[in-house]
């Protein structure tokens, strides 16, 4: 456990302000770190933004995620041969920028700051510790603490008492280089207090866990980048919607296994075998590889374009995913799911777009899956001036049908990604859905970003349930007739305090319609504020 929320919160608030206060008096001299947070992280809304070159000019960074900043204050990554150019950093599927830095630690690339002129404070040097005397090998550290407070009214929907969240993030990484081979370790704590939260899960309480530990192999080898990799790591090669690490909670999802790469300067692959990781809340020994499930595949990579102000990269996939307790109406049974698609995404001039198109087949307790899923999102920046207002739109479809049946299963589902991005609360999932969401972000400030999202949702197919954002049905919705299921209005508000701070604050009313209605569900309020530093 850890302390009472208004100690700690004193406490790491004060820790907060020792380190925001000489970044504050710097930050219009940090560029590329000062940008400001992305108009949604891990709920994954779709705004891809521009970003400040160091002459003072807009420039398209179209980053992994969309909306998100440059992720380091270092030029990209050197290739160890000059002759060799690599592919586009921000596609090769190795992390996720977020707030200023990447959601895999171990894919930000700190070796501009063995020189010293780089360094603004103790900090920065803890990026670059060389342990040889050519400052070849080296060491980054890294670390995050958050401090993260969520209100719900009427929780799942359901007519009841309010619940509130206290989480507390801590993580520790350590990056060592040695020629070509690299090693990473991050230990990471979640503590969780409140009201009415239930019965704790090792996502949001988790004494102390592994979050990732792996070795690696890689470097040039003629014209092409290699690379494999084993152990526990955080895995985003593909759409956000499909794949993601979930970073809304304490701890983070991860996978256990292997993962190996090929890179040419248009062209890559990358081949992976994974067991999902399960999370215990006590000391480093419950967090397990789990053994019914199997996730494995190849991801490739083309760049369309690679231009000032054109970046467009298509991504084709084929996936296997094994999971032996799938559930789907009232039978739990081995589920074998593949996954066939592609995403294509980029930025065309002031145009950005995400589109994932993805086919499911395969089998579940002895019947045939025959399901398709697309998330389709685009933004236009109207203005680079004033305001610098964005516009909107992302269309997110899974196909429903069969799940209380006797035929093929129609219902279609993501692999790791989060249901946040169908509501703050969990209310949905993308299975049985299609949901179209306009939405229009403005910038007050360079550093802040606020955006409003109107969300209106749908069952594809009125057979079926609708389902919450953990899978599970709404017990009945399956019986009642009715296409639209609910509504709801969202806000977010992120404030890049400093290069190593971040505030956001997160609100969405949900309010359900016909048969999710009729299952006596109640309208619901979400308020979530949330503060970080990393360094």
């Amino acid at each position: 456990m850890y302390p009472q929320p208004p100690r700690l919160t004193a406490l790491c608030l004060s820790l907060l302000a020792a380190t925001a206060a000489p970044e504050l008096a710097q930050a219009q001299t940090k560029v590329a770190a000062a940008e400001a947070a992305p108009a949604s992280t891990d709920a994954q809304i779709i705004v891809i933004g521009l970003a400040r070159g160091q002459d003072g000019a807009m420039q398209q960074t179209p980053p992994a995620q969309p909306g998100t900043p440059p992720s380091e204050r270092t030029p990209e990554r050197a290739p160890a041969n000059p002759a060799i150019r690599s592919y586009p950093r921000q596609a090769d599927g190795h992390g996720i920028k977020l707030s200023g830095y990447n959601t895999s630690r171990w894919a930000e690339d700190w070796r501009g700051m063995r020189d010293p002129k780089k360094r603004d404070d103790i900090l920065d040097r803890l990026k670059y510790l060389p342990i040889d005397a050519d400052g070849d090998a080296y060491v980054t550290l890294s670390g995050e603490m958050r401090l993260r407070t969520t209100l719900v009214s009427n929780p799942g929907l359901v007519d009841s008492p309010y619940r509130r969240e206290d989480l507390l993030r801590l993580v520790g990484g350590a990056d060592v280089h040695v020629g070509p081979f690299r090693a990473y370790g991050e230990l990471a704590h979640g503590g969780l207090a409140g009201v009415n939260y239930g019965t704790p899960a090792g996502k949001s309480r988790n004494t102390l866990i592994v979050q990732q530990a792996f070795g690696e192999l890689g470097g040039p080898v003629g014209r092409a980048t290699l690379g494999i990799r084993y152990g526990r790591q955080c895995f985003t090669d593909g759409s956000p919607q499909i794949l993601a690490i979930r970073d809304d909670n304490s701890i983070l999802f991860v996978e256990q296994g292997v993962r190996a790469w090929a890179q040419l300067s248009r062209f890559r692959v990358d081949m992976f075998d994974f067991h999902h990781v399960t999370l215990g809340t006590g000391g480093t020994g419950d967090d397990v590889a789990d053994k019914s499930t199997r996730f494995s595949g190849v991801t490739g990579g083309i760049v369309l374009a690679d231009s000032k102000t054109r970046k467009l990269f298509l991504d084709p996939y084929a996936w296997r995913e094994r999971n032996s307790k799938a559930r789907w109406g009232s039978t739990t049974a081995r589920e074998v799911r593949r996954h066939w698609g592609a995403r294509l995404w980029g930025s065309l001039n002031d145009l950005t777009i995400d589109w994932t198109l993805d086919r499911q087949t395969g089998d579940f307790a002895g019947r045939d899956i025959d399901a398709w899923s697309a998330y389709i999102a685009q933004t236009y920046q109207l203005s680079r001036k004033g305001l610098a207002p964005k516009i909107g739109v992302h269309v997110d479809y899974g196909s429903g049908g069969g799940a209380y049946d006797k035929g093929a299963l129609h219902n279609g589902r993501f692999v790791t990604g989060g249901a946040i991005a169908y509501s703050y609360q969990g209310a949905l999932s993308p299975s049985n859905l299609v949901q179209i969401s306009p939405n229009v972000t403005i910038s007050p400030a360079k550093t802040l970003d606020l955006t409003t999202e109107y969300q209106r949702s749908y069952r594809a197919t009125e057979s079926d349930a609708v389902y919450k954002g953990n899978g599970t049905a709404y017990t009945g919705t399956q019986k009642i007739a009715g296409s639209h299921i609910g509504d709801a209005i969202r806000f977010q508000a992120s404030w890049k305090i400093a290069p190593r701070v971040s505030l956001i604050t997160r609100y969405e009313y949900f309010q359900p319609a016909g048969p999710l209605a009729k299952v006596k569900t109640t309208g619901s309020h979400y308020l979530s504020s949330w503060i970080s530093l990393r360094f």
